[in-house]
């Protein structure tokens, strides 16, 4: 029968299957059923599933992406592929009139806080700026380059309004991330002691290096390795990708302090709760582990070795 309609014999098996076997299969009722499942619109699967939808709702909320969240079902409901959902039906029903399954409101918990989609802008290079004696990060160890060994960090200054700032800190294995307050007018004194003051409450074993660009922000640079131990690398002039782990983590920052807003009054224990609540994200790159996962099990491996 194959051969002769011109079809693969596994697609016949398929449609006699679905429609009842060798021994009910009709023709007319399986075109019947074929015009059924061809109609347009169908319903979405968070419509028909109210537990998934919940569980989509409860890790939006808690400010995972979509790629996250399809990732957590998939590994969770592993037997249950109705629990299970993809990352673009969570956008389009979200964006999409006339598809959207959830709640309008919880678009305030992605990353970009957008209702709609746009494209991404292009990356403003900065001017190169004047540093003592920078050390640029083609001299930084090779072990720095391949993430294989912990403890080598990326910083930069979260901007809010153009004189308020507070400090990121990434590791380049792990994903960690540290913040640390700035204030107003954040000078290179401050900056150099609030990195101080986070570095210094690690493990030896986690201080190996320090990966900045080429602010004017990090003048300080000499002081700070020698009062820490940790060595400063600078990302080439207008290569902030350099430093692509900081640039990423300051993009997911964007949710909890978007552009132009005041980060004077911002406190230590707000940025902990932040900082907590990124290294409770499952990340792709970490094989859907959480960045305070990655780091115990280094501790844990740290200590026993």
């Amino acid at each position: 029968m194959a051969k002769r309609l011109g079809r693969a014999h596994s697609t016949l098996s398929r449609e006699v299957h679905r429609n009842g076997g060798r021994q009910r299969y009709r023709g007319t009722e399986a075109d019947l059923a074929a015009v059924g499942r061809r109609r347009r619109p169908k319903q979405g699967k968070l419509v028909s599933s109210p537990a998934l939808r919940a569980e989509v709702e409860a890790r939006l909320q808690l400010n995972w992406s979509p790629k996250q969240i399809s990732a957590w079902l998939k590994r969770e409901y592993s037997d249950n592929p109705q629990m299970q959902v993809s990352p673009e039906t969570i956008y389009v029903s979200l964006y999409v009139q006339g598809r959207g399954s959830l709640r309008a409101e919880l678009t305030k918990h992605l990353r970009t806080q957008r209702n709609y989609r746009r494209a991404k802008n292009e990356i403003r290079r900065r001017g190169p700026k004047m540093l003592p004696d920078p050390i640029l990060i083609s001299q930084r160890p090779a072990e720095a380059n391949d993430r294989a060994v912990p403890g080598h960090w990326e910083g930069d200054l979260l901007l809010g309004t153009p004189t308020t700032a507070v400090g990121t800190l990434v590791e380049r294995s792990t994903r960690y991330v540290m913040l640390f307050v700035l204030g107003s007018r954040p000078r290179a004194q401050a900056v150099r002691e609030g990195i101080a003051a986070s570095i210094v409450k690690l493990p030896l074993s986690l201080r190996r290096s320090l990966t900045w660009d080429q602010g004017a922000e990090m003048s300080q640079h000499q002081r700070f390795t020698v009062e820490t131990g940790v060595a400063v690398y600078f990302c080439d002039p207008g290569h902030p990708w350099q430093r692509g782990s900081n640039e990423n983590t300051n993009g997911l920052l964007r949710q909890y302090f978007p552009k132009g807003r005041t980060l004077a009054h911002v406190t230590q224990a707000e940025l902990d709760r932040v900082a907590d609540e990124l290294n409770g994200r499952p990340r792709e790159t970490l094989g859907w582990r959480t960045p305070a996962e990655a780091l115990a099990e280094l501790l844990t491996q740290s200590v026993s070795s």
